[in-house]
């Protein structure tokens, strides 16, 4: 299976990843905008919101070149929004320090920075998928999820319901952040990834 990076991926990835023992993470796709290779979606009081990381081009074109735009003070603010949605929620308090400390040194590359957010999820979650990044764009390889998985359209994939902080106003809100589910659930965040 091929999926694209991701930054703070979406509930969805992370079963796909929980289902499969080797994942092909696609380095060699050009940049796009307007994907989860550098943005995520939260549930906060007033509803679904969108977080993103500014990049810098650069004139680079693939997704490993693609710099992190740090003029401004994003990170702050993805931050305090995060703390604002998920400051009651039964786990947050667990993860929340190591989480943002990981963002702390400020990467340069926003590739290496999604590798490691995808890296402390699988292991907060407890799955161990063997993620091979790419070494050729192949135009459809097998198993391909590269594209299946965007914040424009509803997933192909259904998500277990389970517990969310503001559920009692808008129902339950498929495709967030890996990071509403082991806020909500811990260390049972696997048992809705199967």
């Amino acid at each position: 299976m091929t999926l694209s990076t991701a930054w703070f991926p979406p509930v969805e990835f992370f079963a796909l990843l929980a289902k499969n023992t080797t994942v092909y993470l696609e380095a060699c796709e050009s940049y796009r905008k307007q994907t989860w290779r550098n943005r995520c979606r939260i549930l906060t009081a007033n509803g679904p919101m969108d977080l993103r990381v500014p990049v810098m081009h650069d004139g680079a074109r693939l997704i490993t070149e693609i710099r992190i735009d740090w003029s401004t003070p994003w990170l702050r603010q993805a931050e305090y929004a995060i703390d604002s949605a998920y400051y009651s929620s039964p786990f947050f308090e667990y993860y929340r320090d190591e989480l943002f400390s990981m963002l702390g040194p400020k990467p340069e590359m926003l590739w290496e920075m999604n590798l490691s957010i995808i890296d402390f999820f699988c292991r907060k979650i407890g799955i161990a998928p063997q993620i091979v990044p790419t070494v050729d764009y192949v135009r459809e390889p097998e198993g391909d999820w590269r594209d299946a998985l965007s914040p424009k359209r509803a997933s192909p994939l259904n998500v277990t319901p389970y517990w969310q902080v503001f559920k009692d106003r808008f129902g339950f809100v498929p495709g967030l952040s890996v990071m509403d589910l082991l806020f909500n659930e811990g260390p049972e965040s696997l048992v809705y990834l199967k």
